[in-house]
């Protein structure tokens, strides 16, 4: 009898699987999906650390909340540009290269938003951090299916995307300690600090997807004769009925566009949780940086579990409409709930922890959609579109809450948009064919 653990079998060793798929399969994961996971961790970490930064930047520099708004969001136009051209280089060259490069460049550009003292440097630096970090998430989501058949990618790609809400748990509680530990070390104020230090693991772990990486199944030397041959025709299989279309195709296919459609909202959402969490724990009556910090790390806590728990059961029943459309309404669920809460602080960190649960697990039962009835260069550039498109809902998001908190002095207005969006976003879920994308 297999033990029970958090993680899927494709991560956890199991002592009972004897079965030359499943061992290669663990084998696979347990190769890259850790470092790529920390990875994720890193990226997701140097985009919203600025939600702890705000809490004493916005004061340091005397920027409005619309202009803080306006710079999170820019992340995702230079975001948007770059992404599918670099998932279309990715193809080409291969991961371990471009990867590596990608991490490099956004390590570089996050140092540099310690340095930033107007609104204009705000907003180009977070405008190029976007193009440094465009292809990293779509790249590795493409990788993937280079390695894993569809039946089995949305338990790996949920232990991958638990970088977001490891971000979050370990991510926060360290920025808040950063932020006040290091408040005028060196003559540099707390949240300058924040954007140096935890810029700096970006570097080493670069050099690791380097070593660690290998860009196709018939260079894996690490792999026996047999296991590459067993994955090599569980891909070709699964890619077997797939569509290849050009890129202008892909635009004008409605299964597309309804992706997007339902993708936009729940990244409106993930990126209020990234950039206005620690805001809306203050609000609820919060005091210190640490002690904000701490509390955000708990609903990306429920996070990981629901995420990884969502995902296996997804797989498992082969379904993904109804699990969709459940942890949207989940999602919607919680952040009204959390406006009602008020100021009564446990109330709301239960709210934002059933917020966070249903919007951070949507992305990995998500992008079993697409790859199910697309493959090869078509996959390669319909990831990439739907990313950069749907990621928009990072740029509207912020700016949004911004704009509203500046003119209304509240964020409830926002939140009831944010959340009746997650509810078509639910509705959409449902309008998808079941035998087109419960592969």
């Amino acid at each position: 009898m297999k033990p029970q653990a958090v993680f899927p079998p494709e991560v956890q060793a199991s002592a009972g699987s004897t079965t030359l798929e499943d061992a290669t399969y663990r084998k696979v994961a347990l190769r890259f999906i850790p470092l790529l996971m920390l990875c994720y961790v890193v990226a997701y970490l140097d985009r919203v650390n600025i939600g702890i930064a705000k809490l004493t930047m916005l004061t340091d520099l005397q920027f409005s909340e619309g202009a803080y708004g306006l710079g999170a969001g820019l992340f995702f136009i230079g975001y948007m540009l770059f992404e599918v051209p670099s998932n279309l280089i990715m193809h080409k060259v291969g991961a371990r290269r471009w990867i590596a490069r990608i991490m490099i460049s956004w390590g570089l550009l996050s140092g540099v938003m310690a340095f930033v003292t107007a609104p204009w440097q705000f907003y180009v630096v977070r405008f190029l951090l976007g193009v440094a970090e465009a292809g990293f998430y779509p790249g590795v989501i493409l990788y993937l299916t280079y390695w894993f058949p569809n039946r089995r990618r949305a338990r790996v790609t949920a232990v991958f995307q638990a970088g977001i809400p490891v971000a979050g748990l370990l991510g926060s509680p360290l920025s808040g300690w950063i932020l006040e530990r290091f408040h005028q070390v060196g003559g540099h104020a707390g949240w300058q600090w924040v954007f140096l230090l935890e810029a700096l693991p970006t570097f080493p772990l670069a050099i690791g997807v380097l070593w660690v990486l290998t860009d196709r199944v018939t260079h894996a030397k690490w792999l026996t004769e047999e296991e590459r041959g067993m994955i090599a025709r569980d891909i070709a299989n699964d890619d077997h009925g797939r569509e290849h279309l050009p890129l202008s195709g892909i635009l004008r296919d409605l299964r597309i566009g309804k992706i997007i459609l339902m993708t936009f909202p729940a990244m409106m959402a993930l990126y209020t949780l990234g950039f206005y969490l620690p805001t809306l724990i203050k609000d609820a009556g919060a005091q210190s940086g640490l002690e904000i910090g701490c509390l955000s790390a708990i609903p990306y806590l429920v996070a990981i579990v629901a995420m990884v728990l969502v995902g296996r059961s997804s797989d498992r029943r082969r379904e993904r409409r109804w699990h969709l459309a459940g942890i949207m309404l989940l999602g919607a669920f919680g952040l009204v709930a959390s406006v009602f809460a008020g100021q009564h602080l446990v109330l709301a960190m239960i709210a934002l922890s059933l917020a966070a649960a249903g919007i951070i697990s949507f992305s990995p039962i998500m992008w079993t959609l697409p790859t199910a009835f697309l493959g090869g260069a078509t996959a390669a550039a319909c990831i990439g579109a739907i990313n950069s498109l749907a990621n928009l809902g990072g740029f509207v998001s912020p700016y949004l809450i911004g704009w509203i908190r500046d003119t209304y002095h509240s964020t409830a207005p926002a939140i009831f948009i944010i959340a009746g969006s997650l509810v078509i976003s639910a509705l959409l879920a449902l309008s998808f064919d079941p035998k087109t994308v419960n592969r």
